[in-house]
Order: structure tokens, then C-alpha cells, then sequence
């Protein structure tokens, strides 16, 4: 297992014991939420580690993986902050290269990405089994959304403040640290909406306060 701290151990081995506990058999998916840039994917890889103790069957999967291309985007509804946030994913390819699949169970293959964001274009098919009993955590963006939340049996949302999150986006990505800078007006307006839409911190099963990353803390809706 990864060299965690002893809190971030405590919480993802709560965690995988709360999902096993209340999922111990068959295909079972997970969401991991929150803002960009506030650790979804180590997160979502570390809790994967945390469900495979045992000998158990767990994968993870970007949803930024199952996204159109650029020129598809503009096609279907243009380059407002609107149309980025309703069309960047590509929800039919989700379903049909990842979900369903996965779901089926047995022999059938499923691809843990189908999609390549910094080449704007497809990957070649890989395809993956898994044994009868196994789950998938999928991280990214706005994945509490409408038309999303129906394919997760049990979903987190990671919270931290606004300017340390902008921080870790900066420091992956080089953007600018300002929530406020013009670079993030589109980002900015999605996450605005997307809390308004969806109230994702309402639709997740579990709040974890990850402003320090190696101490993550369980928030209670009584401790809110």
C-alpha cells in the first residue's frame, strides 16, 4: 500500500470499509467530486488502493477520459460558458465504453478511458476485465450532475477552500492562481452553475474536507 499519512490512511480505510460494507458483491461504481484542482484524482487512485486490500477488484477512471473533441463542442452548441459545461463530456460514450460494460459483469471488456484531452482525440480501444465482484471510482468534473448521478451506488465530495484549490490548479497546470483571472471565467461560471443545478455537496453520501491533504477530515452534516 502507498506511504499515506496515518489520518489519510484512517480516512480512505474508512471509507473502502463503509463502501464494502454496504456494497460487498457485485459490479459497483463510485464517483469522486469536487472543484478542479482540489485532488479528485490522487484522492480517487488512493481509495481505489484502499478497496483492493483484501484481494478485492477495484479500477479508476476520468471522466475528462469520455470528453468530445474541441471542433465536436463548437458543433453542438457553440463557445459559450453554456454549451462547455452541457457538451464537454460525452456522456453516450461513458455509458458505452465504461458503465455499461462494466455493469454487465462476466467476460465482457470495458475501457477506463476512450478519450484524450491533450490530444483532442480518441485513444485506441484497451480493454479491461474485472472478476464478478469489483468497483470503479471515477473522478471529474461536475460527475453529481443530472444526468451523472444515476450511474454511481455511492458518491464523495471533496471540499477545500476556493484559493487553495486555484493554488493546486496553478501548480499542475501553470494557470494563474486568481479564482477571479479572466482564464478561469469559464471554469468559474460552470462550478457556479453546477452548485446551483445540482447541489452536489447534498447528492454525495460523504463531505471530506481535504484542505490539508494528508489530514482529511469527514465532515458531518451535524458538524456543518
Amino acid at each position: 500500500m502507498p506511504r499515506w499519512s496515518p489520518k489519510r490512511r484512517a480516512v480512505l480505510e474508512a471509507l473502502a470499509a463503509e463502501i464494502t460494507h454496504l456494497y460487498p458483491h457485485g459490479r459497483i461504481a463510485i464517483a469522486v467530486d469536487g472543484l478542479e484542482g482540489v485532488g479528485r484524482g490522487d484522492f480517487a487512485r488512493d481509495l481505489v488502493e484502499a478497496l483492493r486490500r483484501d484481494d478485492r477488484a477495484a479500477f479508476s477512471a476520468d471522466l475528462a477520459d469520455f470528453g468530445r473533441s474541441r471542433a465536436e463542442i463548437l458543433e453542438r452548441g457553440g463557445d459559450g460558458d453554456p454549451a462547455w459545461y452541457r457538451e464537454h463530456l460525452d456522456i453516450g460514450l461513458l455509458r458505452r465504453a465504461l458503465i455499461e460494460p462494466f455493469r454487465l459483469g462476466g467476460s465482457t471488456g470495458f475501457q477506463l478511458a476512450a478519450f484524450d484531452p491533450e490530444r483532442d482525440a480518441p485513444r485506441e480501444s484497451a480493454w479491461t476485465t474485472a472478476p464478478a465482484d469489483a468497483y470503479l471510482v471515477v473522478h471529474g468534473d461536475f460527475a453529481n450532475a443530472p444526468e451523472l448521478r444515476d450511474l454511481w451506488s455511492w458518491s464523495l465530495w471533496l471540499e477545500a477552500p476556493v484559493e487553495t484549490v486555484y493554488e493546486r490548479l496553478a501548480e499542475r497546470t501553470g494557470l494563474r492562481r486568481d479564482p477571479d483571472a479572466e482564464e478561469h471565467r469559464r471554469r468559474r461560471w460552470a462550478q457556479e452553475h453546477y452548485r446551483r443545478e445540482a447541489d452536489p455537496t447534498v447528492r454525495a453520501v460523504a463531505l471530506i474536507d481535504l484542505a490539508d491533504p494528508e489530514h482529511p477530515r469527514r465532515i458531518f452534516a451535524d458538524s456543518c
